[in-house]
């Protein structure tokens, strides 16, 4: 293990450039020279993603670049001492220390854990001093390698009798930090997007500034080389909870109900006092912040939104992603029972006021059968439920956002404000616009310091009435007219398109649907198709063409990335990326987006655009080609429910191949500019 750094991986007091993308150019070079890299260039855009995502300079003239990268062969440390500093974003200034942590991507727990051990030897004022006087290489190494051998690393105690008999805290001097005349009782979890380095310095930074202040602390670094979890007892005492995280806890409804205070990894390095003393406030105060009974949920207890754009694009996100499957499961439905009892099923029944459907279900049974048999009684069945679930497509769209806003007491009057905008014909837009208002209404409500024998009648009694009146009513009142005009002269601009005027709408769809990858832009696209899919099905062909697009144009990314690394330029790709491409050959067939998210996060300046491109041609000649689909999702496995299938295979096979040999000639002649991609991926895409 001690030969993770040797001689050849130090630089003392060379000029290794004037920026930090220069040091870290340098230093990746030197250890793909010493074999411990395949490519010193991939290394370096690697460590310089995870540098753009979040700089990685701390206080007192440390820096430590690192990255997970296919290209190391070998867990390795090289070091720089700049004369002069280089700014790696620290607040103090430029830093004169640099390691570059490089790591395979598939690395041992006993490389991960030296790694560790290292990132905690930063934070020691003996271990900088001693490197900063080093007078050559060797005695770099030896400090370093003393540092990480093998004796065990100080791990964060797993109980609280660990950590007062490991170093028994003075008593709080600040009566903040003491809760009913004791010194407060905090428990932490420290985590980074890799899980070496950030994630034990946060915690050892946390641990020392708690017993430092007197406060009974301990922290969980839950690091790639795994984690030690605090005892249950030891949480369910705690009087409030510290998450120094840029990825999610695992396990976090351990954690459930107590108080929080969450910032990102390096403010537990940078600020360990503010945030204990934050925490120490939010245990005091009954309306702080609560960590969720499920894992990912939003909070009880909401904070403010730091951002209102933000937090409307991900109670967008929620909304969208939790109607998906009523859509998906209805589509398929009525695409099953269009397959059995053939599209005469949702035609108006002769003499009566219901379609074919209902006529069946009304007068037949699987004891007395219709004159056109079994499949045609099945598929009268699958079609009425499946038209049953998409009913609540606008409902749940609205309460969703609403729960993305305000947790379980936004649900209700979401629901009910979705129910409104369909009665009022407000359909999508209104759903979008009735959930905000709801799950607003709701959090606020939610905020508000009620006496203790109130506070049980909330959620399930106040919140529901309260919140359903301002967002229902404003919406019957108010927004509801003027968003079904809207809706009625989309439908009008809709119907007059002829011509170049489709193939313009399947180009842009086409575009949404490949921009992001799942997130808020191809999410619009594929809500605005998936919300009127049911005027498709009732006789309004132009819906079942924009659903045709929109499928085919989502399909395009995986087909296109699994095309070009496994077949047009496999040696563009590293080897994990062309595993990853035969699998999005299915993933793509069945219109899986994520199927293309690791290659777009890999490389987004060059995979989504020409992503983009395939995807305006796919939709476009959709649309050029008039083709409707009756299911909203499936890919080629709901051939059934589309018609002009060839002609629509033609159209994604065309965008397929423009796309895979847009990304190859972009590899192989454009200079990668790496940048983290933020392509969130949702269960079901579209």
């Amino acid at each position: 293990m001690t030969e993770i750094i040797t001689a050849e991986l130090v630089s003392i007091d060379e000029p290794l450039g004037a920026d930090k993308r220069a040091v870290i150019d340098a230093l990746a070079q030197r250890v793909a020279a010493q074999g411990r890299a395949t490519d010193g260039a991939r290394l370096a855009e690697d460590a310089w993603a995870r540098e753009e995502k979040d700089e990685t300079g701390l206080p007192g003239g440390i820096a430590i670049p690192h990255a997970k990268s296919a290209a190391v062969t070998q867990a390795s440390l090289a070091f720089a001492r700049l004369t002069p500093g280089v700014d790696f974003g620290a607040e103090d200034g430029g830093a004169d220390l640099v390691f570059l942590i490089a790591a395979p991507d598939t690395a041992a727990e006993e490389h991960l854990a030296v790694l560790s051990k290292l990132a905690r030897s930063l934070m020691r004022d003996d271990f900088t001093a001693g490197l900063r006087a080093a007078r050559n290489a060797e005695e770099v190494v030896a400090i370093v390698r003393d540092a990480i051998s093998d004796s065990p690393a100080s791990e964060a105690p797993a109980s609280r009798a660990e950590a007062r008999s490991a170093a028994p805290a003075p008593a709080p001097a600040d009566d903040a930090l003491l809760i009913d005349g004791r010194p407060a009782r905090i428990v932490a979890v420290t985590a980074c997007a890799t899980g070496i380095a950030h994630t034990f310095m946060a915690a050892d930074a946390l641990t020392a500034t708690g017993q430092k202040e007197g406060i009974d602390l301990v922290v969980e670094p839950q690091g790639s080389s795994g984690y030690k979890a605090i005892e249950q007892r030891v949480i369910d005492e705690a009087d409030a909870v510290i998450f120094a995280v840029d990825v999610d806890v695992r396990e976090q409804t351990r954690f459930a109900g107590k108080p929080v205070v969450r910032a990102g990894v390096k403010r537990g390095i940078e600020q360990p006092a503010q945030m204990i003393r934050e925490a120490v406030a939010a245990a005091k105060n009954p309306n702080a912040p609560r960590v969720p009974a499920a894992s990912g949920a939003a909070s009880t207890r909401q904070a403010a939104p730091t951002s209102l754009g933000g937090a409307v694009r991900r109670a967008l996100l929620t909304g969208v992603s939790y109607m998906i499957p009523f859509v998906a499961g209805g589509g398929l439905l009525i695409a099953l029972g269009f397959a059995l009892a053939g599209y005469q099923i949702a035609s108006p029944h002769e003499g009566a006021d219901v379609n074919n459907a209902v006529y069946t279900l009304q007068n037949f049974a699987l004891w007395n059968l219709p004159p056109e048999g079994l499949g045609y009684y099945l598929g009268a069945v699958a079609f009425q439920i499946g038209g049953l679930s998409f009913g609540f497509l606008v409902p749940a769209l609205a309460g969703y956002i609403a729960y993305g806003i305000a947790d379980r007491p936004g649900i209700a009057p979401g629901f009910v404000a979705g129910a409104v905008a369909t009665f009022m014909g407000a359909g999508f837009i209104g759903a979008i616009v009735g959930g905000l208002l709801a799950g607003l209404a709701a959090w606020w409500l939610n905020r508000l310091d009620v006496p203790r024998w109130l506070r049980g009648l909330m959620p399930v009694v106040i919140i529901p009435l309260l919140a359903s009146i301002f967002a229902s009513g404003l919406l019957l009142m108010v927004f509801g007219g003027p968003i079904a005009a809207l809706s009625v002269a989309l439908n009008a601009w809709l119907g007059s398109l002829t011509g170049a005027g489709v193939i313009l709408l399947g180009v842009i769809l086409g575009l949404m649907m490949c921009f992001d990858l799942g997130g808020p832009v191809n999410k619009v696209a594929y809500g605005f198709a998936t919300a009127n899919l049911a005027q498709g099905i009732a006789g309004d062909e132009r819906y079942l063409q924009i659903m045709a697009a929109v499928m085919a144009a989502g399909m395009v990314p995986p087909l296109a990335m699994a095309l070009a690394s496994t077949v047009l330029g496999r040696g563009l790709f590293t080897a994990p990326e062309r595993e990853n491409g035969k699998a999005a050959w299915l993933l793509g067939a069945a219109f899986i987006s994520e199927g293309a998210i690791p290659f777009a996060a890999a490389d987004v300046f060059r995979v989504i655009p020409a992503m983009m491109v395939g995807g305006a041609v796919t939709g476009a000649l959709s649309m050029a080609f008039a083709v409707t689909s009756r299911a909203p999702h499936g890919g080629v496995f709901v051939f059934f429910a589309i018609d002009n299938f060839w002609l629509w295979l033609v159209a994604i096979a065309a965008g397929t191949i423009v796309s895979a040999v847009s990304v190859v000639l972009l590899k192989r002649f454009v200079r990668r500019r790496p940048v983290e991609a933020d392509v969130p991926a949702v269960a079901v895409t579209a």
